[in-house]
């Protein structure tokens, strides 16, 4: 016989299980957080979660920009891109310390640009591997089309165009002499890239 006070344990996990199940369902479709090595260089694109200890008000959550900065409390226009978080963080903390006594600051990557994001390069048409590209600062025209591993057989390198978003949504059109480039070793031929350029390779005729 069960007694009386095993009977009230009972009924209240039995009342406890579907806050459980909640909870566990909850936890079950929050996405993991994204595994970054400790080497990780910050690009363009990157989310930045910016934790300072008994700080609320300056903890935030920062976008890297196109340019490689961030903006956050007290610490403005600072250059992320190409620093580890470890190199960031001590950077953050040494700009805060003036203000507030031996900050506590932490930084995790909270989601990493990846490559179809807007910032992205995308070569398209006849290259050797079409793809996109991270967008990084200083980012050329040879630098990209190394990276997708040139042109195919039946490109039609200098009939290449860049093409590159203006402000007020339209598109403006660039000739690109990728041949000469890419074969030539015409460095006349490179150009600096902005996010979101896209590339676009013609095939030959025949």
């Amino acid at each position: 016989m069960f007694s009386v006070r095993a009977l009230r344990i009972a009924g209240c996990l039995l009342a406890l299980a579907p806050a459980v199940a909640h909870a566990q369902g909850d936890a079950a479709s929050t996405p993991a957080p994204q595994a970054i090595a400790s080497d990780y260089r910050i690009n363009p694109g990157d989310v930045l979660q910016i934790s300072v200890w008994k700080n609320p008000d300056l903890s935030t959550e920062a976008p890297v920009r196109p340019d490689g900065k961030i903006s956050a409390p007290l610490v403005q226009e600072l250059q992320a891109q190409g620093k580890t978080p470890a190199e960031l963080t001590a950077e953050i903390r040494k700009a805060l310390s003036q203000y507030i006594q031996d900050p506590v600051v932490s930084i995790v990557v909270k989601t990493s640009a990846t490559q179809s994001s807007a910032a992205a390069i995308r070569v398209i048409g006849a290259a050797a591997t079409p793809k996109s590209v991270p967008y990084r600062k200083g980012l050329t025209a040879l630098d990209v089309m190394v990276e997708v591993g040139g042109l195919n057989t039946f490109a039609a390198g200098n009939r290449a165009r860049l093409i590159r978003r203006k402000e007020d949504g339209g598109y403006t059109t660039y000739p690109l002499r990728l041949s000469e480039l890419m074969k030539g070793g015409n460095l006349k031929a490179n150009v600096d890239l902005m996010p979101g350029d896209v590339i676009q390779i013609p095939q030959r005729g025949f």
